[in-house]
């Protein structure tokens, strides 16, 4: 089955914020690659040897995915744009603990409430720059 899976490119941050999703989401890293581990001789920069050329975090047993690297230095990083990502859980609960931990050091741009697509959601841009929507229970229409 095809599934898409969210690559999130980050400003020499990448193993901080992936360790965080690790912890947060309870998910688990399961690739760690360095610009230093890649085969190609201009594969590790000599200002960025230890920076994330890519990290696979397994979110849940069902196979789904993210991954991040950090943005080479021959590239401008430009942020993450016109993308959310969306988690929904089966309850309040679960959606809230997630939201509270996501908001922490972040900017709430939609405060945690009910909403008319499921019982509560919210919208956060976390403390690296990735948005979210996490929804709790949703309603079926």
């Amino acid at each position: 089955m095809m599934q898409p899976v969210p690559y999130l490119v980050f400003n020499g941050n990448c193993e901080e914020a992936m360790r965080f999703y690790e912890r947060t989401l309870d998910a688990r890293i399961e690739t760690t690659i360095r610009m230093s581990d890649m085969p190609c001789p201009s594969g590790a920069p000599a200002e960025q040897p230890d920076s994330i050329a890519h990290m696979r975090l397994a979110l849940d047993r069902n196979g789904n995915m993210l991954f991040g690297g950090d943005c080479p230095p021959s590239m401008p990083y430009e942020g993450i744009k016109g993308v959310s990502f969306t988690l929904s859980y089966d309850t309040v609960e679960q959606a809230q603990r997630i939201f509270t931990a996501l908001s922490e050091g972040g900017k709430v741009t939609m405060p945690f409430a009910p909403a008319f697509w499921a019982k509560a959601s919210g919208m956060v841009t976390d403390r690296f720059g990735v948005p979210w929507i996490v929804n709790g229970a949703l309603i079926e229409h």
